[in-house]
């Protein structure tokens, strides 16, 4: 499992959290795990079941006020069996004034407590923004992401087999393009999204023409920031001894970071037009999500013809 420290909070950073240590220096090292953030509420009270180990807790205004409502014994009592929890760390948010005992216990428990002059609300999303870049599932893929009709496609093919110039046709009939060569990709839940390389984004490689930026050329509605990856469409040389899909029955998947995306293998060859192939994909791909499979209607069909020519009952093949 992915994890950042506590002491990466602290470190140099985009996300102006602010945060300054005031106690518990020996637990900058503990792991963060999640990218969610917990308010404890409850646990204060002594309700610890949904006290999530390895996350960042915070405390604002309402937390404070709670715990001064308390007897200083009861206080220390509740802190001790919440620096228990397993916490990764603890930021007070508002600037709001942190009691000596707060300052012992975590000294005490090693757990590190941060403070911050930012409100809850903007404190929370910003280090939520930091986690979901430091722990989300990241890698790079060779090939090209385009929105086609709103479909997000990635074209993979080994180098030189076309991939550029099929998108450069497809930028100039309108569509978008996302990344080219190097596609940054990463995992959020069972979704994939993909972007350009800071470098190189909005650029493109056509061999012989050189380095173009899509921005300049064709203006900011040809290009995107992020996809989100819904097919992979992979060109592959033309050899007459393989065996392609002919119909489309079968259903193909590529993994992208354990994500598995619908893959389609497209034979390249003199003559074939990629580009209206690669629309056609797209269009076919936004029926299928409305429940019209064509390849499965087509064999249902002959299914039926073939039945009632021969007189054998042919059941339906039901979708997936």
């Amino acid at each position: 499992m992915k994890t950042i420290t506590v002491a990466a909070l602290l470190g140099p950073n985009p996300y102006d959290l602010r945060l300054t240590l005031l106690a518990g220096k020996q637990g900058l090292d503990h792991p963060i795990s999640s990218t969610r953030v917990q308010k404890p509420g409850l646990a204060l009270a002594g309700f610890y079941e949904h006290l999530h180990p390895e996350r960042v807790q915070v405390f604002g205004n309402t937390e404070m006020s709670f715990l001064a409502t308390l007897a200083p014994k009861r206080q220390r009592e509740v802190i001790v069996d919440f620096f228990k929890a397993n916490i990764a760390c603890l930021a007070v948010t508002k600037n709001l004034e942190v009691p000596s005992f707060l300052v012992d216990e975590a000294n005490a428990a090693g757990v590190p407590l941060l403070k911050t002059p930012l409100l809850s609300r903007v404190f929370i999303p910003r280090v939520q923004q930091m986690l979901d870049a430091g722990l989300t599932p990241r890698t790079s893929l060779h090939g090209v992401l385009l929105d086609v009709f709103g479909v997000g496609i990635l074209i993979l093919g080994k180098s030189g087999i076309g991939k550029s110039e099929c998108a450069l046709d497809l930028v100039m009939r309108g569509h978008r393009l996302a990344a080219d060569d190097i596609v940054e990709v990463w995992r959020t839940a069972d979704t994939v999204y993909g972007s350009g390389s800071p470098i190189i984004k909005h650029h493109m490689e056509i061999r012989g023409l050189g380095i173009i930026n899509i921005k300049d050329l064709f203006g900011v509605a040809a290009v995107r920031d992020t996809k989100k990856i819904e097919l992979v469409v992979e060109l592959v040389e033309w050899h007459p001894e393989e065996e392609y899909d002919r119909l489309g029955i079968e259903e193909r998947a590529f993994n992208v970071l354990d994500v598995p995306v619908p893959l389609l293998v497209v034979p390249v060859r003199p003559g074939r037009n990629m580009t209206t192939i690669i629309e056609v994909a797209a269009r076919n791909h936004l029926l299928k999500l409305q429940g019209h499979h064509s390849a499965r209607a087509f064999q249902d069909q002959l299914s039926r013809a073939i039945a009632e020519g021969t007189g054998a009952q042919v059941p339906r093949e039901e979708p997936e």
